[in-house]
C-alpha cells in the first residue's frame, strides 16, 4: 500500500472511529493522534534500518509536538487510531493490530526491566477507554474493549470486557457495542 493511500485509510479510519469529526481536511491538519501515526512510521522505518538514534529523536519531537509517545520499536497494524491522544504511551515491545483504537491516557506500558518482550499485545479490532493501563507482556484479544482506567495485567481472550483494578475479563454479551461500552459509567471507574 502506497503513502496516500494509508493516509487515506487513517483519515477515513478517524472520520468513521470519531463523531465529531467534520472533513477530511480537519481530520489531517488538527489530530495529533493521526499526526502521531505518521510520525511513528518514519520512525519505525529509520529504527528498522538500524538508525536508532534518529528514530528516537523523531519519537520525541512528536512526543513534545503531540503529547503521544509511541516508541519506534513498537509494531503497529493499519488503521489504529488514538483519540485526544493526550498522555497516550505504547512502548518499545508492544504489538498493535489492525483498527485498534486507544483513548487518551492510555498507557501499554511494561512492568520489568529485563529485555525481551515487555509490552502488551492487543488483537485486531481492540479499544481501550481513556486512562486504561495495559502493563507487561500480556495479550489482549482480538475484537476486546478496556474500560477507562481499567488496570491488565493478565491475558485476556478474544471478545472480552475488561473493567476495574485489577480488571477483570468477562465475555462480550450480543450486541453488545465497543463505543456504548466504553462510554457507558458502570465500565469506568
Amino acid at each position: 500500500m502506497g503513502v496516500f493511500s494509508r493516509i487515506r485509510e487513517d483519515i477515513s479510519s478517524a472520520k468513521l472511529r470519531d463523531p465529531a469529526a467534520r472533513s477530511a481536511l480537519e481530520i489531517a491538519l488538527l489530530y495529533p493522534g493521526l499526526h502521531a501515526v505518521w510520525s511513528y512510521r518514519v520512525a519505525h522505518r529509520l529504527w528498522r534500518r538500524g538508525l536508532r538514534f534518529p528514530a528516537r529523536a523523531l519519537s520525541q519531537v512528536t512526543r513534545w509536538l503531540t503529547g503521544v509517545e509511541i516508541h519506534p520499536g513498537a509494531t503497529i497494524g493499519r488503521r489504529f487510531f488514538i483519540d485526544h491522544g493526550m498522555g497516550v504511551v505504547v512502548g518499545e515491545t508492544a504489538e498493535v493490530g489492525d483498527d485498534v483504537m486507544l483513548y487518551h491516557g492510555v498507557t501499554l506500558g511494561g512492568r520489568q526491566r529485563e529485555g525481551g518482550k515487555r509490552h502488551p499485545t492487543l488483537g485486531d479490532g481492540v479499544a481501550v477507554g481513556a486512562g486504561a493501563k495495559i502493563l507487561g507482556p500480556v495479550t489482549i484479544g482480538a475484537r476486546s474493549a478496556v474500560g477507562a482506567n481499567a488496570v491488565v495485567t493478565r491475558d485476556a481472550p478474544d471478545d472480552s470486557v475488561l473493567v476495574g483494578v485489577p480488571a477483570r475479563a468477562r465475555s462480550r454479551r450480543n450486541g453488545e457495542d465497543t463505543r456504548a461500552l466504553l462510554t457507558a459509567p458502570e465500565y469506568s471507574i
